[in-house]
C-alpha cells in the first residue's frame, strides 16, 4: 500500500478522535481504512500522534534488522568474507575493488583486497590484522544487516568484546586450511576464546563458517569439513550453544566467494546440499525486543555534530525525535533533536537498532562510553557494587580465586577495573543449588555467588530483568577468565 495513501488514512482517524465525530464516507475510501487497519493489526502497532511518527515508523520498519559479528582466529579470513559480501550484496563498486587490487598487488598481498574495503585505516592494511571493529551495512529481500568485523587477534579482544556485545547473530569464521585449523581450535587459540565471549555477550544463534575450502591442501574435501565439525559440536555444546537448535555449520570461500550470495555449483562442491550464507542469515529468527519497555541505549561512542551526537544499539523501548530521556549515571536530563538509523534520518525506531542519536543540554566530555541513555521515568541503575553468579574459565597460571582478586569487567559497553570483595557460596554444578560449607577460594571450571566492587559508578540491570545488560566478562592480562550474569544490585 502506498504511504502517502496510509498517512492519509490515518489523518482521518485522527481528526475523527479529535472531534469525537464520523469521518464522512467519501473523504475516505471503505478499503484504504480497512488496508490501514490490516496493516495496524499486522504491526501490531498503536496510531502515533501525528503523520510524520507514522511515517517515521514506516521507514525504519520496512525490514527486520540483526547484527551480525565475524568471529575468530586471527587470519581466518573474517575481514575477506566480510569485504566480498559487501561487494556481492552491490555495496561497493567494481571500480573500487580493482583499486583495492592494485593496492594489495603492489604490497604483495594479493589475497587481501577483500578484506581492504572492512579495514577502518591504513595501518590494518599494512599489518593485514583488524583492530578496531569494522562496520558495514547490507541488505537482503527479508533482512538489513550491520557486519560488525571484530579483530581475532589476542591482543585486540576488548575490541572484540565491544563489537560481539552488540550482535544478535554470530558468524564464527574458521580456516580449513590444514593447520590452521589447529592453530585456532588448540588452547591459546582465538577460536576457543572467542566463542565463549559471543555466548556470554548475548550472541545466541551461531553460523560456522569453514572458510578457506578452496585451498589446495583442502580442495573442497568432505572428510576435512567433517573433521572440522565432530571437534567443534563437543566445545561449542560445553560452551552452552544448543547444536541442534542454534548452531549451523556451512562450508565457504570468501576469496572467491563460493556459497555467499548463491548456492555453490555440484561442479565446486558435489557433496553440499544446505543452503548458502544469505540463505541462513535470512533464516536466522529474530530476538524479541519490547518495543514499549523502558527506554535502554548504551553508548559505545560519542562525537560533536551540530550538538552531542551518541552512538549505540537500541536494547529495549523506542525513541523518536523530541523525547526528553536521561543518560545514566551523571542524571542528566536530556532531549532528542534527531535520530539516525544507518546514514538515514528517522522520526522514530524501534529496539534492536544501531543509532546515532543528537542530543541538546549535555556536553560530549560529559558522556563516556559505557554510559546508557535511557527513559527518565523508569532509569537504569547506577552501582559500584553488585551481586553475581561467576562460571570460573580458566585462572592465571596456579592462581586462586578468593577475596581481593583484581580483574578488568566488561559489561554491554562498560570496562572498568573491579574487585571481588567477598565470596558468598558456591554452586554444585551438578545439582546447581548452593553448597552448604563456607567458601573461601575457588579454581577452575567453579561456578560461585560473589559480591564485586567498582570504582566508578557503572550502569548495569540485573540479568532476569534485562539480560543484555546483566551478562559480563573478568579478564585480566590479556585473557578471559570467568563469566557471569549480574543476579542482585547492592
Amino acid at each position: 500500500m502506498d504511504i502517502e495513501e496510509d498517512i492519509r488514512s490515518l489523518q482521518l482517524d485522527l481528526a475523527a478522535e479529535d472531534n469525537n465525530e464520523v469521518v464522512n464516507p467519501e473523504d475516505a475510501k471503505p478499503e484504504e481504512v480497512e488496508n490501514s487497519d490490516k496493516m495496524d493489526e499486522v504491526k501490531d502497532k498503536k496510531i502515533t500522534t501525528s503523520a510524520h511518527e507514522a511515517l517515521g515508523e514506516i521507514e525504519s520498519d520496512k525490514k527486520r534488522h540483526f547484527n551480525v559479528v565475524f568471529i575468530g582466529h586471527v587470519d581466518a579470513g573474517k575481514s575477506t568474507i566480510g569485504g566480498q559480501i559487501l561487494f556481492l550484496s552491490g555495496q561497493v563498486d567494481d571500480r573500487t575493488i580493482q583499486k583495492y587490487e592494485k593496492e594489495a598487488k603492489d604490497k604483495s598481498r594479493e589475497s587481501w583486497y577483500m578484506a581492504y574495503i572492512m579495514d577502518t585505516n591504513e595501518e590494518e592494511r599494512v599489518k593485514g590484522i583488524t583492530v578496531e571493529v569494522g562496520r558495514a551495512y547490507f541488505e537482503t529481500e527479508t533482512s538489513r544487516f550491520t557486519i560488525l568485523d571484530a579483530p581475532g587477534h589476542k591482543s585486540y579482544v576488548p575490541n572484540m568484546i565491544s563489537g560481539a556485545s552488540q550482535a544478535d547473530v554470530g558468524v564464527l569464521v574458521i580456516s580449513a586450511r590444514k593447520g590452521e585449523f589447529e592453530t585456532g581450535y588448540e588452547r591459546g587459540g582465538q577460536t576457543r576464546e572467542h566463542v565463549q565471549l559471543a555466548k556470554t555477550l548475548g550472541v545466541t544463534k551461531l553460523l560456522v563458517v569453514v572458510n578457506k575450502m578452496d585451498d589446495p591442501t583442502v580442495k573442497w574435501s568432505k572428510e576435512r569439513y567433517d573433521e572440522i565439525e565432530s571437534k567443534m559440536i563437543p566445545f561449542l555444546k560445553s560452551s552452552g550453544y544448543n547444536v541442534k537448535k542454534d548452531v549451523q555449520f556451512l562450508p565457504i570461500s570468501g576469496l572467491i566467494g563460493a556459497n555467499l550470495k548463491t548456492r555453490m555449483d555440484k561442479s565446486i562442491c558435489s557433496w553440499w546440499n544446505g543452503p548458502c550464507l544469505f540463505e541462513a542469515l535470512d533464516a536466522v529468527e529474530v530476538p524479541f525486543r519490547d518495543p514499549k519497555g523502558s527506554f535502554r541505549m548504551p553508548i559505545i561512542d560519542k562525537f560533536k555534530d551540530m550538538g552531542t551526537v551518541v552512538m549505540g544499539k537500541v536494547e529495549c523501548g523506542s525513541v523518536c525525535e523530541g523525547d526528553s530521556l536521561m543518560v545514566m549515571p551523571n542524571k542528566a536530563q536530556v532531549k532528542v533533536l534527531a535520530v539516525f538509523c544507518d546514514e538515514d534520518r528517522v522520526k522514530r525506531a524501534g529496539p534492536g537498532e544501531n543509532l546515532r542519536v543528537r542530543l541538546s543540554a549535555v556536553e560530549e566530555e560529559d558522556i563516556l562510553s559505557g554510559f546508557v541513555l535511557c527513559s527518565v521515568a523508569n532509569p537504569i541503575h547506577g552501582v559500584t557494587e553488585f551481586v553475581s553468579q561467576l562460571q570460573i574459565l580458566e585462572l592465571l597460571d596456579n592462581a586462586i580465586f578468593t577475596a581481593g582478586y583484581k580483574a578488568v569487567l566488561h559489561i554491554h559497553s562498560v570496562v572498568e577495573e573491579c574487585e571481588i570483595v567477598e565470596l558468598l557460596q558456591q554452586i554444585d554444578p551438578k545439582t546447581k543449588k548452593p553448597m552448604k560449607k563456607k567458601v573461601l577460594f575457588v579454581k577452575n571450571g567453579a561456578v560461585v555467588v560473589c559480591r564485586i566492587q567498582v570504582n566508578n559508578l557503572i550502569c548495569i540491570e540485573k540479568f532476569s530483568d534485562f539480560p543484555q545488560l546483566g551478562r559480563f566478562t573478568l579478564r585480566t592480562e590479556g585473557k578471559t577468565i570467568a563469566v557471569g550474569k549480574v543476579t542482585d544490585l547492592a
